[in-house]
């Protein structure tokens, strides 16, 4: 069924706002995507992207996405809007099974939409197989005027040593820190540790997953500089 739903263009793609803390203007977006099953109803990815992993179909979703994302930024682009950063995920399969600068090439070419307008993310897992082989084509990409962000930050390796080697532009804190902010001690000290330790690094960081006025109210204090949720 999912195999049908890429050939029949059952798939959608939503955008969740990224804000900018300081002046609270929407400067970005996450590329998100759906199904949309005629029989079933919208199918969240929870139930189908760990399935297009296993199954390889995630290159065939990924590329779809990278190239719609693309073509609905030159829409907003061409109609006089404020230019948006619009954020696309990369799985470890797109990285590491075929020619990831090859595909982001074409769909900037194809669509219009200018690099530097692209932020491509990645979790630490997938840049940590085969992670000299990752430093390569992350350089590769940038070299294309794009952005890169790490994903999930703090969930994975959390490595130091590896975070300088990524030519990286923002680091992610993930939502499960996000959620226990500012009620549990720990959470508060690790997504503290995270931005200051990101902008020692030179990285700007956003926060994942940002549902209340409370949670928002801590990462402004520690000089967050973006986030993004359901708030």
């Amino acid at each position: 069924r999912l195999r049908r739903a890429i050939g029949e263009n059952q798939l959608r793609v939503y955008y969740q706002p990224q804000i900018d803390i300081p002046s609270g203007r929407i400067v970005g977006a996450e590329a998100l995507v759906r199904w949309q099953d005629p029989e079933r109803g919208l199918v969240p990815p929870i139930r189908f992207i760990p399935l297009a992993e296993e199954t390889g179909l995630i290159s065939a979703i990924g590329e779809w996405v990278l190239h719609e994302t693309c073509r609905q930024g030159k829409v907003w682009f061409d109609a006089g809007l404020p230019p948006l950063t619009l954020a696309v995920n990369l799985s470890a399969h797109q990285l590491h099974h075929g020619d990831i600068v090859a595909s982001v090439m074409q769909a900037l070419h194809e669509t219009g939409f200018p690099a530097e307008w692209l932020e491509l993310e990645l979790t630490e897992s997938a840049l940590m197989q085969r992670e000299t082989e990752a430093v390569t084509i992350l350089k590769h990409l940038r070299s294309l005027g794009l952005r890169l962000a790490m994903d999930d930050f703090g969930t994975g390796y959390s490595s130091l040593a590896y975070l300088k080697r990524f030519p990286l532009d923002v680091l992610k804190i993930d939502k499960s820190f996000v959620d226990d902010l500012p009620q549990q001690q720990d959470a508060m000290e690790i997504a503290a540790t995270i931005i200051a330790m990101g902008h020692t690094l030179g990285f700007e960081v956003l926060a994942e997953g940002v549902e209340t006025r409370e949670q928002l109210t801590f990462l402004q204090v520690k000089g967050c500089d973006k986030y993004q949720g359901y708030l």
